[in-house]
């Protein structure tokens, strides 16, 4: 529920909320907001899927103890794979930027 309340970055078909965990120097936990508006249930997976690889790319950018919400839309789908890994390195570089 924290997460929903979050601020919301924004670069380009990316968005990400995040969250700093009570006290907890744990592996960071992330989630996948896919919504209806990306197209039918195939297009939300392979959505998904090109978002956690990205996401992945970037993994040593997210810190530990914050929780992660990603989401995007239909765009994330023909872009290219380059350009998603680099809107995700901006947002989480944004992140890690504010909560220092």
């Amino acid at each position: 529920m924290a997460l929903a309340s979050a601020r919301r970055r924004r670069s380009g078909p990316v968005s990400v909320r995040s969250i700093r965990l009570g006290g907890s120097e744990d592996s960071p936990r992330v989630g996948y907001a896919i919504g209806r508006w990306v197209g039918s249930a195939v297009r939300r997976n392979r959505a998904r899927r090109r978002l956690r690889s990205a996401v992945g790319e970037r993994a040593e950018l997210l810190d530990g103890g914050c929780a992660y919400l990603f989401s995007a839309d239909q765009r994330v789908l023909t872009m290219p794979f380059a350009g998603l890994v680099a809107a995700v390195d901006s947002l989480l570089s944004a992140s890690r930027e504010e909560r220092q």
